[in-house]
Formats: structure tokens, sequence, C-alpha cells
């Protein structure tokens, strides 16, 4: 490129593997990457070179398994993250949870990434219990937030660490993540990477950061950060405040010792009779009872109440269960106002091109 170019501070123990670069200037974007796959807007992010960073600790003796697209960002991580450390990539057409865990046996796996339905489907596959897993060092989870009673059960399973990360295509890769080197906390999406601040803000004020335990806007700042949607200001000032701090657009909260936990996506609130109702905590209740292989929760009108929360189950092979089971199941676990009305069992769930679940269209199962 012509002009000035952005040089990279050298590496050291505070960066861990993670290029920091200071210049900001249109020089310092390196491409543009697709965002959205749930948002239902691809739209062109640039992105600078700092975005390139290794997002787990991985080694070139590591034979990694991935299913993921690479033009989503997460596949590309995992893609350039190989190639970084000199790792061997084994690449699937397109996932299959019964050719996945093949393919570990097969080539070795020692990492596998995944987002929560890929690790769901492999669970729920027939072909587990005779699979040899015993290679898998490290297992990631990215894209949604993943039941920590599934996290627990693939951990029994596979007898490797399944840690969390979060991320967006605005940041070029993960934002936050659990670390194979600290304490796994399930349900948590870890710390902010070096380089990266994060905070939970007022849903009112973004100025405003909220007490630990309270939860609010996830906020991120630094040179992950993305330029700007290219071409689209109106975007980006809706997107980053002027103080350099991006909307997630997810509602998180953090503990007192700096772990910060998604509670779920702003857009897919459900409010009935003016209560705010997650459909994420719903969704993690269900998901521990033993027939359900994967659960989607979403609203439904009601004409008293305005929303009210419905349930869509795929159940285990050779399992069974009833609705009135599975809304029992939930009422010691969830408030009243938080319970689902009704349950659709059904054969699937609609996903994204990467398996995300994709909530908007769970209406479409009620057709």
């Amino acid at each position: 490129m012509g002009g000035r170019s952005a040089r990279p501070a050298p590496l050291g123990p505070s960066t861990t593997g993670l290029r920091v670069f200071s210049g900001r200037s249109a020089e310092d974007c390196l491409r543009p990457l697709t965002a959205s796959a749930s948002s239902g807007s691809h739209r062109a992010v640039f992105l600078n070179t700092a975005a390139l960073f290794a997002i787990q600790t991985r080694t070139g003796r590591d034979v990694m398994l991935n299913a993921l697209p690479l033009p989503h960002v997460y596949g590309n991580i995992v893609m350039n993250g190989t190639f970084m450390t000199g790792a061997t990539l084994v690449m699937m057409e397109r996932f299959d949870a019964g050719a996945a865990l093949a393919q570990i046996q097969r080539h070795r796996a020692t990492v596998f990434d995944g987002v929560p339905t890929m690790y769901a489907m492999m669970l729920a596959d027939l072909c587990l219990p005779g699979t040899d897993l015993s290679s898998l060092r490290l297992c990631a989870v990215g894209g949604q937030t993943m039941p920590v009673a599934k996290m627990a059960e693939w951990e029994r399973r596979s007898g490797a660490p399944l840690l969390e990360l979060w991320g967006m295509t605005e940041l070029g890769g993960a934002g936050t993540s659990n670390c194979s080197y600290m304490p796994n906390v399930h349900g948590s999406i870890g710390f902010a990477l070096p380089g990266a601040e994060a905070r939970v803000a007022a849903l009112g004020d973004p100025g405003v950061t909220v007490p630990d335990g309270e939860p609010g806007e996830l906020m991120i700042r630094g040179p992950l950060v993305m330029l700007g949607y290219y071409g689209n200001d109106q975007a980006t000032r809706a997107a980053i405040e002027p103080d350099g701090w991006m909307h997630a657009g997810d509602i998180a909260t953090r503990d007192d010792e700096g772990h910060y936990f998604i509670v779920d996506r702003k857009k897919d609130l459900i409010i009935t009779g003016g209560f705010n109702v997650y459909p994420a905590e719903i969704e993690r209740v269900i998901a521990s009872h033993p027939a359900v292989a994967m659960v989607a929760a979403g609203p439904v009108p009601d004409e008293t109440r305005g929303e009210l929360a419905r349930a869509y189950v795929v159940l285990r092979p050779g399992t069974a269960a009833t609705e009135t089971e599975i809304i029992e199941h939930c009422r010691p676990h969830l408030a009243a106002y938080k319970l689902p009305r009704s349950v659709r069992f059904v054969p699937d769930l609609p996903k994204t091109s990467t398996g995300k679940v994709m909530r908007r269209e769970l209406k479409s199962l009620d057709d």
C-alpha cells in the first residue's frame, strides 16, 4: 500500500501473540469480511491488521478439525490461526455430526471449534459412544451462548475442556475468551483479550457502567474494533460512541472476578406483561432435560400480555417427552412469568450456514 503504514508493536509477554497497531488510518485496513449470519444483513467491514491474533493457546503440534465456513469470521480466524502456528488444519466441506466424530478419531484431532448446535448434535449422535475422542486436548465454542449442562456433558464425553469465547466480525474475531491456562468458568465468555477493554453499560445510557452483577449492554473498545461499516457512516455512528466504545448488541453481566456472562441478544428479548424474559435463560434450563438434544425459545403474540415464550424442542433419538413434562421441568428454575407457555416438538431448528440458531425464523415452525 502507498502512503503511511502502521507498524506492529513488538510482541511481548503482555500481548500473548496479539499484534497491536497504533495507526488507525485507511492504510491500516487489510480486507473486508462478511458480517451477519445472525443479523441477516451482510455488511462488509474493514478490519485493521490488529484483528489477526490467536484466540486460544495452540501450537504447531495441533491438528485442528474445522467445519465452520471460512468466509465467516470464526472459521476465518481458525484458518489464519492454524497457519500462524504452523498446525495442521483438517477441513470439512459441511458439518455433519457423525462425520465430525469420525474425523476426530481418524485424524487424531487435538482441537475442535464449533458453535453450540454442533456440540449438541454430536452429543445426540448414535455414533458417539463408539468414538475415540481421547486425542482432543482443547475444544472451543462461540457464536451463541451454550447451555452449561451441554458444556459439562461434552467435557465428560470428550475428556477435553470446552472453552467459551465471544466475538464479532466487527472485532475481527474474538473479543473475550476463557483461556486454557486459567480456570474455565462454564456459562462465562471469559475476560477481555489483551488489547481490548470491556465493560457493561446501562441500557439507557452507554456512558454509565453498571455495577457487577447488574445486566446491561456489553461494550468493547481497543484496536480490535473496526474502523467502521464501509460506505455506511450512519450505521458506524450508531455502533461506535465518540470515545471509541462499540455497542456489542448483547446484554451481559460481569462478576466480581471480571468474568463476563452473556444474558442474551437485545433484539431477542421477550416482553411479557411488562417483564423482560430472556430466551437464553429458558433454553439453558430446558437443555438440562435428559431427553432434549436442542432447544430454542421465541415469542408468540398474546392479547393480554403482549408476548409469551414458546419453546421449540428437538428430542434425542429414542427418547420422548411431553409439553407438560418440559414446562414442569422449568418450574423449579424459572420465575412464573419466565415459564414457556407452550412447547413445540420439531425435527430440527432453523440455522445459519455456521450452525447458529436463527430465532427470528422460529415462527416458521408454527405454520
